[in-house]
């Protein structure tokens, strides 16, 4: 298994907007019992209704692996996270604001609880395991239906409070209103509104998404279509607004990943989800225009995400295997004359 041998068994738990996946982590690195359920959603009390369901998960693992029971558990949440200290900042779709997940979820489970971003954990696994281990200076990037990655310089994670990694956010020309050629000192065309010139810009997550792929496709065309795979299917076929769309979003990625570049030296992109499918007719007209875009830089290795769906869950296992690690050298120091 991917993530090795360790001493003891960790119960793992991926929250995402929709499902949540769990498993139970053997000694040996081999998930038990892995499931998914949908993600509760209540509007009251969001971080309890999550937690809630976590509990029961967890006394069904249990029971289920009597054999190998966990001495720590990893859960992993998306939306702004301070894992330092355990709250989860905010979440847009799942509702909950300062909720103290660390706490909440150790008084329920008994045991301690490593808690992180999804994104972030993730990418961590991808990282130490995947096909960027050999750079320090990297940026995971997870392209579905919005847009969120994770940050790593010199080595480490950069984390910021939660707030590191909010690419889908990142600024970038808008399509809809012009843009030059991106290259250094290319600020864009402007456009006239009124009296006063402005220059186009929107966030990446509007043009460079799968969800943002099909949304303007549909506006463009009035044609519904399922998703960014139909839309890139279509411009295989000569639809020349599908091919406009997507190109669309292969010079917006690029833009971003260039202004990673410029601004902390990114030598690797790694690029996971829905988007990523694609492939290589993702990923050959990005490092096109990623080296139109860039001068004198370095160009980066841009690769797609080895380990698939269920990073989330492994990262979440080796954040808990880590914090177990970590308190046992604390016993250990403390034991030390």
């Amino acid at each position: 298994m991917v993530l090795g041998a360790a001493e003891s068994p960790v119960l793992s738990f991926d929250v995402g907007g929709t499902d949540i996946k769990a498993g139970l982590v053997d000694p040996h690195g081999t998930v038990l019992g892995m499931r998914r359920v949908p993600t509760p959603l209540d509007s009251k009390r969001p971080g309890e209704a999550v937690l809630d369901r976590i509990a029961e998960l967890a006394a069904e693992l249990t029971a289920e692996f009597p054999q190998a029971k966990a001495q720590a558990a990893g859960i992993i949440v998306p939306g702004i996270v301070d894992s330092t200290s355990g709250v989860g900042i905010y979440s847009a779709n799942l509702g909950w604001r300062n909720f103290p997940f660390t706490r909440e979820a150790e008084r329920r489970l008994g045991i301690p609880v490593a808690f992180d971003h999804d994104v972030r954990s993730a990418a961590a696994v991808e990282h130490t395991f995947g096909g960027s281990r050999e750079f320090q200076d990297v940026v995971v990037m997870v392209v579905g239906t919005g847009i969120a990655a994770a940050v790593f310089s010199g080595g480490k994670a950069v984390t910021a409070g939660g707030f590191a990694g909010e690419l889908g956010h990142a600024q970038v020309p808008d399509p809809d209103a012009g843009y030059g050629d991106g290259r250094c000192g290319d600020t864009g065309r402007t456009r006239t509104t009124g009296t006063a010139r402005t220059t186009g810009y929107t966030i990446l997550e509007a043009v460079g998404s799968a969800g943002a792929v099909a949304r303007r496709y549909q506006a463009a065309t009035g044609v519904e279509v399922q998703g960014a795979r139909e839309v890139l299917i279509r411009a295989r076929s000569q639809d020349a607004v599908a091919a406009r769309i997507w190109d669309d979003a292969v010079r917006a990625l690029a833009f971003t990943i260039c202004q990673c570049v410029n601004i902390i030296g990114t030598e690797a992109v790694v690029i996971g989800g829905g988007l990523a499918e694609a492939g290589d007719e993702l990923l050959q007209p990005l490092r096109s225009s990623v080296d139109a875009m860039l001068d004198f830089q370095r160009r980066p290795q841009l690769m797609r995400a080895q380990l698939g769906q269920n990073a989330g869950l492994l990262g979440a296992a080796m954040n808990a295997r880590a914090l177990l690690g970590t308190m046992e050298s604390t016993a250990h120091q403390r034991r030390q004359p």
